[in-house]
């Protein structure tokens, strides 16, 4: 599908193309608000399931006393939102077989 290390937008969108048979600029469509609509719920502090793909997960992470590896200097990293994948059993086989 794709031929270096990133599988970017534009390769997904001619990928659903040449398989539903649709124009690219109609998957193109598809593409952005399938990403548009996943980045809203996690702005929104929501968690994302993808059967058999996968999880996205909204975490609060709590303030906490970390070093600048430059310096030494310790520094408070400041509480903030992480988001984290847990794929599915599925996928990890997949990917390990």
């Amino acid at each position: 599908m794709h031929d270096n290390n990133n599988l970017t937008r534009k390769e997904l969108t001619e990928t659903l193309a040449s398989k539903l048979g649709f124009s690219q600029s109609s998957c193109s469509l598809i593409v952005d608000s399938f990403f548009d609509g996943m980045k809203q719920t996690m702005v929104e502090g929501q968690s994302i399931k993808l059967v058999h793909f996968g999880t996205f997960t909204v975490r609060n992470k709590s303030p906490r006393r970390g070093r600048n590896p430059r310096t030494g200097d310790t520094i408070t990293i400041k509480k903030r939102q992480a988001i984290s994948f847990r794929p599915s059993k599925k996928l990890r086989e997949l990917v390990n077989s």
